[in-house]
């Protein structure tokens, strides 16, 4: 009998989908509660671990998450009603492009800038949306690549298909590029290794322990040339590759 890969259950090791400590989340999450938002708003939000931690935090919020991916949206309204926020979320298929669904008190984008502007790169349009998005004395929370450190042409060859180092700024600029769109960044960090290492680790770890123990499966070629290449991606952009999360107060209009 076959079996399907897909059964070990698609980045169920994740708790977030991207390099995000519980330390950190639960910082990012106290901050943000503290402005009491009414309306949360997750762009690309995937199974919106995030924003349902936020709803938890704040009762008297209500959230919506939109994305593109069906399996993600379908284990965020799973999550929500194991939690008992069913009643304060929604969970959308549909694209973030010139979305009609704020302003809303906070908004999050985590690593999806890309899901709000077809510009080649797209954060500086992406932070323009975003500003259009929130409500004035609202907050964003922005996670955007940026780059440690110059990459060398053999990294970038190594990394995504097309990498360019015109693909992300350093942090400084990000910044600047913030405040340009109309915000004041009230809250700068970055992704530690460690929160990197464990993001990776789990995008990979079922389907690795799956090949491990079934080398021969018809399937198999496939899944390992697929493992193979992110891992060599990681280790083209691992050190060069930095996640900043900016949490972004709008200039009042």
């Amino acid at each position: 009998m076959t079996t399907d890969p897909a059964q070990t259950g698609r980045l169920r090791r994740l708790t977030f989908h991207g390099p995000l400590s519980e330390a950190r989340a639960g910082a990012i999450v106290g901050r943000l509660a503290a402005q009491r938002p009414r309306t949360v708003l997750d762009i690309g939000c995937g199974w919106g671990e995030l924003m349902l931690r936020v709803l938890d935090a704040v009762p008297e919020a209500r959230g919506t998450g939109i994305d593109t991916e069906e399996e993600d949206l379908a284990r965020g309204r799973d999550n929500a009603r194991a939690r008992g926020l069913a009643g304060r979320v929604e969970f959308l298929a549909e694209s973030a492009t010139g979305t009609t669904r704020g302003p809303a008190d906070l908004v999050l984008c985590l690593g999806a800038g890309q899901a709000l502007s077809t510009a080649e790169p797209p954060t500086a349009e992406a932070l323009r949306e975003l500003r259009r998005l929130v409500a004035d004395g609202g907050r964003v929370l922005l996670g955007e690549g940026f780059w440690e450190r110059t990459p060398t042409p053999a990294e970038l060859a190594g990394m995504w298909p097309r990498a360019r180092p015109e693909d992300h700024t350093g942090l400084g600029e990000l910044l600047d590029l913030a405040v340009a769109a109309g915000f004041r960044p009230e809250w700068t960090e970055t992704a530690t290794r460690s929160e990197w290492e464990e993001f990776e680790s789990a995008y990979q770890a079922d389907q690795e322990v799956w090949l491990a123990g079934h080398p021969d499966d018809p399937q198999a070629a496939a899944v390992r040339e697929r493992l193979d290449r992110h891992r060599g991606q990681w280790m083209s952009y691992r050190g060069v590759l930095g996640l900043a999360y900016l949490t972004l107060v709008p200039v009042t209009r």
